[in-house]
């Protein structure tokens, strides 16, 4: 765990130093859990949207995109639960005065289990070699058994706990366990709370309840409140799917782990509308496309996983999580529900307008059913950063050995394609030959300039944010118009004519490789 904490910090340190993410704010010591994009961070963040997007609404003739406005009509909450049942249950301790939801603290003592598990599997695998047999040894192993059924028993009051919103249970959960303060070591609790995580904010200069509003808690219910609109104006039938991405707001408790967790952030939701009794067929087909898509960009397969939801939302009658393990361990990046009808029926029952679809087949109305995608785009940049980031010993121009710290990000999501590089500035006609080949290339993809330095630094400096090719001008350009290609991974560098960059180089970071 020590190790993947100090990966963890470089990656952060990392984002910092080469322009990727700053602290909201910084000048005035920051705002907590607000976090700015910089350059590269954003190009970033855009090539990550534009893969979804292009993933969902491009590649799927019955999924059309939509951007609805981050203020609704506080009725919309009302239907939704959020008024009512968006809470977290909070708790605070008394000697450290620090703030925790309680389901987290339990979780991550169930983590502290696995871990166990997990080093006694790792110890027996040692010690039988290719003989291990791990089903039999999880079953029959005495202090195996124990730790698993002890994690299924917390797991079962956990869930049963939160169902119910029963705080007075979650508070004994943690009594029991005797769960310290991870700051102050303290087991001096208060009793457990709910938090509701809405924003709320003023409609006008009056202040009253007639003029509260929300920022949007989940991308979602733009959605819904459309369904009859997109459905009518682009003549979808059953089943179809509206897409959206955009900012959301979250009040929440504890914010930490960078931006894993913030108040603000960017949803990337795709509301999938079935018939009923179809949910879920769709459910499954879900899991398995969504899965696909994580591994398309290189994610490998052992860093996710499933996890299925024992305790489901309220909206809900079946959901899983796609998780990726992160420097601090598997953790939700993704999630797929099977909503039901709950939202549009409830949305016609507060507005008193029908949502509901006229299937020609079956020759009736019905309120369809959903089945939902929802992954976190701040999630989904960090954990493309943790997948791509290295530090490797690799020769230098002289052959010696040499740390590198490289971004191997997918080229078709690297915040810049390619650089162009002089071998050495003093010489006008290479950099006046190098800026021309700039460009001419800039109009393709984004691309660098860069003439500061020596070679071998440049190159270094372009692996850190992720460039995936550099294309070198040299004193042999001059002679016969071509150029090196270096490759960021391989190091492999091949000679080329400059005619044939500019394709050589859209073949490579072609984003339609992804979907083939």
């Amino acid at each position: 765990m020590a190790i993947q904490n100090d990966q963890f910090k470089k990656i952060v340190a990392h984002c910092k130093e080469y322009g990727f993410i700053f602290q909201s704010s910084e000048i005035y010591d920051g705002l907590s859990a607000v976090y700015d994009y910089g350059p590269y961070g954003v190009e970033l963040k855009n090539n990550i949207k534009q893969y979804w997007w292009q993933s969902m609404v491009q590649m799927h003739e019955n999924i059309v995109g939509i951007d609805a406005a981050i203020f609704m009509h506080p009725k919309t909450w009302k239907a939704s639960g959020h008024v009512d049942a968006f809470n977290d249950p909070l708790i605070d301790n008394k000697d450290s005065k620090k703030r925790y939801r309680a389901d987290v603290l339990i979780e991550e003592y169930m983590e502290k289990i696995e871990v166990k598990i997990n080093k006694e599997i790792k110890k027996a695998h040692k010690r039988f070699g290719d003989s291990f047999d791990e089903v039999k040894y999880r079953a029959e192993n005495p202090r195996v058994a124990k730790y698993i059924a002890n994690h299924a028993d917390i797991g079962s009051q956990l869930a049963s706990a939160m169902s119910n919103n029963d705080m007075v249970t979650l508070k004994g959960i943690i009594e029991e366990l005797q769960i310290a303060c991870p700051v102050s070591g303290s087991r001096n609790w208060t009793d457990v709370r709910q938090f509701n995580l809405m924003f709320s904010t003023q409609l006008g200069n009056v202040a009253g309840e007639e003029g509260k509003l929300y920022l949007r808690p989940e991308t979602a219910q733009g959605i819904f409140v459309n369904f009859l609109n997109v459905q009518k104006t682009t003549r979808q039938k059953i089943p179809f799917g509206i897409a959206q991405i955009g900012k959301a707001f979250r009040n929440e408790i504890v914010a930490r782990q960078f931006i894993f967790r913030m108040r603000e952030f960017e949803q990337m939701e795709m509301q999938f509308f079935v018939a009923p009794g179809e949910e879920m067929k769709w459910y499954e087909y879900w899991k398995d496309t969504r899965l696909k898509w994580h591994k398309a960009i290189g994610t490998p397969e052992e860093k996710l996983r499933f996890h299925k939801h024992e305790n489901l939302a309220h909206y809900a009658n079946a959901a899983v999580d796609i998780q990726f393990n992160f420097p601090f361990g598997f953790k939700e990046l993704e999630g797929i529900h099977s909503r039901t009808d709950f939202d549009l029926s409830s949305h016609q029952e507060l507005s008193g307008k029908k949502l509901q679809y006229f299937d020609p087949v079956l020759g009736e109305n019905y309120v369809p059913y959903v089945v939902e995608t929802s992954i976190g785009c701040d999630r989904m940049f960090l954990a493309t950063l943790s997948n791509a980031y290295e530090e490797e010993i690799v020769p230098d121009a002289k052959g010696n050995d040499s740390t590198r710290t490289v971004l191997k990000l997918n080229p078709a999501i690297a915040p810049v394609k390619c650089a162009v590089l002089p071998l050495v500035k003093k010489e006008d006609a290479l950099t006046k030959k190098a800026r021309a080949i700039f460009e001419d290339l800039r109009f393709s993809f984004n691309c660098q300039y860069d003439e500061k330095d020596g070679i071998g630094r440049r190159y270094r400096r372009q692996d850190a944010i992720g460039t995936p090719y550099c294309v070198t001008v040299d004193g042999t350009t001059l002679e016969d118009n071509t150029v090196t290609i270096r490759e960021r991974d391989s190091l492999e560098q091949i000679r080329v004519p400059i005619e044939k960059v500019e394709q050589i180089m859209s073949d490579r970071i072609n984003m339609k490789k992804l979907f083939l």
